[in-house]
């Protein structure tokens, strides 16, 4: 079994240990609306529903690349990234719990190929799932307590609340935008800034801060991770629109039907031309979706995605070479970096 393999199986462990919290005689339902979002339990259950476990793996590979020389193989001796492992919990579940919210609010019926939790029990019951997740997530946070000091829990739990804070954030301004005709990329940054990497940052700062890693060196894990995610958006973007839907499993009319303002989009509106003019006439259609991602392509929108992802690509593993990760923990982090950063899914 290798590092990364170790550390899945722990962090489904320590998940289910957390989530368990509610796992109480007059909670069980409760309980199980929780373990059905994470994907363990209802139809459709299994690796498919539980997704990746990015965030927690970047985390625990962050703190481990801190460890010179960390031995796996010794039953009798735990490896020092254990002592992170509530914390790449309480990054998950926050994610978790965004997702729950997201899909609320975009009215989303499908999570991975099933219901999402508002469509099996409504919405006022999935936002109080949300709501726990939430909380556990903090719970989970200070059970760091166990193996550090408390100045070290309190930023590890300050980190993590600021990237809280900045997901609303980025929220606001998705939805914010949705109404609006006049979005450029200079606003493009600071949603994407708060949907999607101000945690990513926050998993590589928060792994930094539990290997022991004095400011400088958690400062460019924080870079890595945040860039790291700019450059992931970007694709995800690109991919929204030009993707083969029988590699990413999701339907390339969804973001132009949808009228998602994506990276491309957003520079195929400033150019003023065909694209320009056919967004401003009302909501593209799934039989026009073909011809209009053709009209943003001819324009230079893919073009342009590719090349901005290119120089965040970049940026993100300049800062993972100036962390300098060691061991096989810092071989696995640049491993999952490098896949990350060549998405085909």
């Amino acid at each position: 079994m290798n590092i990364q393999q170790a550390m899945l199986q722990k962090i489904e462990d320590e998940l289910k240990h957390q989530v368990a919290r509610l796992d109480q005689p007059r909670t069980k339902h409760f309980h199980e609306m929780l373990t059905y979002h994470m994907g363990w339990t209802g139809e459709g259950s299994g690796i498919e529903a539980t997704g990746k476990r990015i965030r927690p793996l970047l985390v625990l590979l962050s703190t481990s690349s801190l460890i010179e020389n960390e031995e796996m193989g010794d039953p009798n001796t735990s490896p020092y990234w254990l002592r992170a492992k509530s914390a790449a919990a309480a990054i998950e579940l926050i994610h978790n719990f965004s997702l729950v919210h997201d899909d609320i609010q975009d009215n989303s019926d499908k999570r991975r190929g099933r219901n999402t939790v508002w469509v099996n029990w409504g919405a006022p019951m999935a936002i109080n799932v949300g709501d726990a997740l939430f909380v556990i997530a903090n719970q989970a946070v200070m059970d760091l307590m166990e193996y550090y000091p408390a100045e070290v829990v309190v930023k590890a739990a300050n980190i993590l609340n600021n990237s809280c804070l900045d997901l609303t954030r980025g929220q606001f301004l998705d939805m914010s935008y949705e109404e609006r005709h006049d979005i450029g990329i200079d606003e493009y940054w600071p949603m994407v800034g708060g949907k999607t990497s101000a945690l990513l940052a926050a998993c590589t700062h928060i792994g930094a801060l539990l290997g022991n890693a004095p400011e400088t060196q958690q400062e460019s894990y924080r870079l890595f991770g945040w860039h790291l995610g700019l450059a992931f958006q970007v694709q995800d973007d690109i991919l929204g629109i030009w993707g083969d839907e029988s590699v990413t499993g999701k339907s390339v009319a969804s973001d132009l039907v949808e009228g998602k303002n994506s990276l491309p989009v957003l520079y195929g509106l400033g150019r003023h031309g065909k694209f320009a003019e056919r967004w401003a006439q009302g909501p593209i259609t799934a039989s026009e979706v073909k011809a209009v991602a053709k009209l943003l392509d001819d324009e230079g929108g893919k073009e342009y995605a590719e090349e901005i992802s290119k120089i965040e690509t970049q940026k993100a593993l300049a800062y993972l070479g100036n962390a300098n990760p060691q061991g096989e923990g810092g071989d696995a982090l640049r491993q999952l970096a490098y896949k990350l950063l060549d998405r085909k899914q």
